[in-house]
């Protein structure tokens, strides 16, 4: 496929060719779209997910008391482990793809700051792994104990 751009003409003919100073329209393909002869529509996935986050020293019980709020307010996550400066929560999502699984993620927490009174650090990592891969991984040896507890710990 050639790309113009728009306005100009293809210097080549054939059925593709436009006239001078006709735009072509460009379209894009969502994340996960699949074409039709690609089988049927996707089922949701579970995701493992791990978000980090970080920021200036907040007292340990603050920071203790708004991600136990964060649990109890969004039942889905796993564990957290903090620290006075960073903390880091692990939770599986259920969704279509990667990408839709990491967006959720990366909302998370700016849009829970305010109820749950998270402190205002801001995101520095997420790691997104299928189930597949995260079993893989607890199998290697690699990633967090299976008897890690589930809750909120310090680190």
């Amino acid at each position: 496929m050639r790309r113009v751009r728009p306005g100009a003409a293809a210097s080549r003919g054939g059925a593709g060719s436009r006239a001078a100073g006709e735009e072509r329209a460009l379209t894009s393909v969502a994340a996960g779209d699949r074409f039709p002869d690609q089988g049927s529509e996707e089922v949701p996935r579970l995701w493992h997910v791990t978000l980090s986050v970080s920021g200036a020293r907040t007292p340990l019980p603050e920071v203790r008391r708004a991600l136990e709020q964060l649990a109890h307010d969004h039942p889905f996550l796993l564990t957290s482990r903090y620290a006075d400066d960073h903390a880091e929560i692990r939770y599986w999502e259920e969704a279509r793809d990667l990408h839709d699984a990491a967006a959720v993620a990366l909302r998370l927490w700016g849009e829970h700051r305010q109820t749950a009174g998270l402190p205002p650090w801001e995101i520095v990592g997420l790691e997104v792994i299928d189930r597949v891969t995260y079993h893989q991984r607890i199998a290697a040896g690699y990633g967090p104990a299976p008897a890690t507890p589930v809750g909120v710990h310090p680190f």
